[in-house]
């Protein structure tokens, strides 16, 4: 009995070994997979908001972190990625933070050349209300194309809010609270560049590619 009782243990811990095994094996191969099909997006998004005519380098592998809670709107390190002409920097794409969306943060990233002026933004993820805060999304809706062109004078220029608030950025119908945090957080992060702009711009990379 004892025997027959130590036999199917040892079957069932033997299972259980090849289970781990096997489901750790499926995980590397998933997690590579994901990893790839992430930077293929990546590029995909980068070269929409900042033009190819503007730099000679591939901006994925010019990676940089940067901190700044004020203005990103997270403590944690987000990548930037340098647009350079024969070596020398002239735009960049800066991921930021909106911490007060609706439902959550809402993941943007933003081009500015050198000027500061945007050159294309994007949403690269978010959690809100479908039909009503996701025309921040471009497939959804051209509503963040109306940010190119714009560039900011100063924290108190009153032209970046959504025109309930007094500015100049048109506002969903029948949804607010999204794309005032969205217009804060593009400004926001815009000021940063705008202060930080010669010391980005010569960075040396720094961070993996597509790091978070």
């Amino acid at each position: 009995m004892k025997n027959s009782m130590l036999k199917n243990g040892l079957l069932l811990a033997l299972f259980a070994l090849l289970c781990t095994g096997l489901v750790a094996v499926v995980n590397q191969l998933t997690f590579a997979k994901i990893k790839q099909q992430e930077q293929i997006e990546l590029a995909r998004v980068l070269h929409q908001i900042i033009p190819d005519e503007l730099h000679d380098n591939e901006l994925t592998e010019h990676c940089i972190t940067i901190t700044s809670v004020d203005f990103l709107g997270t403590d944690k390190p987000l990548p930037a990625y340098i647009a350079t002409k024969e070596g020398v920097g002239i735009a960049i794409a800066i991921e930021t933070i909106a911490p007060d969306g609706y439902n959550g943060d809402i993941r943007i990233i933003i081009g500015l050349d050198k000027s500061g002026t945007v050159l294309g933004v994007r949403t690269l993820s978010h959690q809100e209300t479908p039909g009503l805060g996701d025309k921040i999304e471009r497939r959804k809706s051209d509503w963040v194309s109306s940010f190119t062109g714009l560039s900011v004078l100063s924290d108190k220029d009153k032209r970046w809010h959504v025109k309930k608030d007094g500015g100049e950025i048109d506002q969903f119908t029948g949804a607010t609270i999204t794309p005032r945090a969205f217009v804060k957080a593009v400004k926001k992060a815009t000021l940063y560049f705008n202060a930080h702009k010669d010391e980005l711009l010569d960075a040396p990379a720094n961070c993996e590619v597509g790091n978070e």
